[in-house]
């Protein structure tokens, strides 16, 4: 199993899970995360999801052994599996969170930008190396959290960001030695609030970075009109 899945007491975990390659990304795993993803989607028991990395990292990145003698179709394949991975874990209509430690390289970073907020160990790091390598990727996502310079210093430059420096530039939300008390701690307040509240609450926050402020507004009275159609407000006797 290149992704483990549980739930519990509704807490969906997605764990990657090859350690033996610091959970490098290959088809596979991408097949799984998109799997996993479309089940969670559609189970209403879930309220919050976290993805973690089983090992010494979080994802070590592409598998880059798996592309050896591979044609450009599949490659060109391969790349496109990914892409729908990550946005099926960014399209998630509950919570999603990233629990990183060690290093988060490439598809890694990828993977935990498209959760809606990163908790972060204090050794772990970023790093998007993929034009250093002779590549294009990560380069979405990236300049749209921390702006296009930081995101081009990264991509050009293949340094690494440290848990600290990525908070500091709104990558990483929290720091936090222990992630199992983090993910409970988060997990206990997600649980409290109302489900329906929280899924709007995303969707507007995701829709209206992309608006201008007028859109953006509109956004946010359409989420409430289907709140109220829904009886769902706080106060209601």
């Amino acid at each position: 199993m290149t992704v483990e899945c549980s739930i519990a007491d509704g807490v969906a975990t997605l764990a990657l899970n090859r350690p033996e390659v610091r959970n490098a990304l290959n088809l596979e795993m991408c097949d799984a995360l998109l799997e996993c993803a479309g089940r969670l989607r559609l189970d209403q028991s879930v309220r919050v999801v976290f993805v973690k990395g089983n090992g010494p990292a979080f994802c070590g990145g592409a598998d880059l052994n798996e592309r050896k003698g591979k044609s450009e179709e599949w490659i060109r394949t391969r790349r496109v599996r990914a892409f729908a991975a990550y946005g099926a874990l960014e399209a998630l209509p509950m919570p999603c969170v990233a629990l990183v430690h060690g290093a988060a390289i490439g598809s890694g970073v990828e993977i935990a930008a498209a959760c809606d907020f990163i908790v972060a160990t204090p050794d772990a790091s970023f790093r998007t190396p993929e034009a250093q390598r002779g590549t294009v990727g990560a380069t979405q996502r990236l300049p749209r959290i921390l702006g296009k310079r930081l995101a081009k210093d990264l991509m050009f430059t293949g340094r690494a960001l440290t848990a600290e420096e990525a908070r500091d530039a709104g990558f990483v939300a929290r720091i936090a030695a222990d992630l199992d008390s983090a993910k409970s701690e988060i997990a206990a307040a997600i649980l409290k609030a109302p489900p329906l509240a929280l899924a709007l609450a995303k969707r507007t926050i995701d829709r209206g970075i992309e608006l201008d402020p007028q859109g953006a507004l509109q956004a946010e009275l359409e989420a409430i009109e289907e709140q109220l159609a829904a009886g769902q407000w706080m106060g209601k006797a």
